[in-house]
């Protein structure tokens, strides 16, 4: 039997076998209802034009504090196994990739999942957007998009689906969201298996109602100052 094709997205790292993944999700793989699809059009074509003169302020102080783009983009997989470019507001300095190998060892999460406290990577400006939430709302175009929703399980990148199991695999059968379960339950924990295992919980069971819980619960996080820190 001939080995499955792959593909690479222009700017990953790791090959990915979407065939095998859709293979493993079968059935599960989840359409998205017309109720959601039309909440995220609206919801993010509001926000992206009720914001856009935020989106310009914001990227100026970016891009003033630390020299280069004010967007981080990066390889994301989506529902399905496809892959497709995430935005966000850039919060570390433009080195923070070759900063991180000496940075290894103070780890704070499990998994592919790299978070340590007061990272040094972090501009300061950064750390104020992190902690808002507010470096999140770039991601509004991919929802508009139709790469991602409003309320999904987090987008994981490339290594971290390689290492998957068949039932993790279940994450990537609904699209993957700005906010989700395992944001509004796990606010400051970072391990991978009960993260993943939020998000599994959310793709089999999604509604309207979890959607709007999950929603209220971020909001009070969001004026709580309890974002990513």
């Amino acid at each position: 039997m001939a080995a499955p094709a792959t593909f690479r997205h222009p700017s990953a790292d790791v090959y990915l076998e979407p065939v095998l993944i859709r293979e493993a999700i079968g059935d599960d793989v989840r359409s998205m209802p017309v109720w959601k699809r039309a909440i995220d059009v609206t919801g993010a074509g509001f926000g992206l034009l009720l914001l856009a003169p935020f989106f310009a302020v914001v990227a100026l102080i970016v891009a003033v504090e630390s020299p280069g783009g004010p967007f981080f983009r990066q390889v994301r997989v989506g529902k399905g196994g496809r892959t497709f470019t995430c935005w966000k507001f850039r919060t570390m300095h433009r080195d923070a990739e070759r900063m991180k190998a000496g940075l290894l060892s103070m780890n704070e999460a499990s998994g592919h999942i790299f978070k340590i406290k007061n990272d040094p990577r972090r501009t300061r400006v950064g750390i104020f957007l992190r902690k808002t939430s507010i470096d999140e709302l770039p991601q509004l175009w991919n929802v508009f998009r139709g790469d991602m929703s409003l309320v999904g399980p987090r987008p994981p990148i490339p290594a971290e689906v390689a290492a998957y199991t068949t039932a993790q695999l279940r994450r990537l059968s609904v699209e993957p969201g700005i906010t989700g379960l395992w944001q509004v339950t796990l606010r400051g924990r970072h391990d991978f298996a009960d993260m993943v295992a939020l998000d599994v919980e959310y793709a089999l069971h999604r509604s309207l109602w979890l959607d709007l819980r999950i929603f209220a619960l971020t909001a009070v996080a969001v004026v709580r100052g309890e974002g990513s820190c």
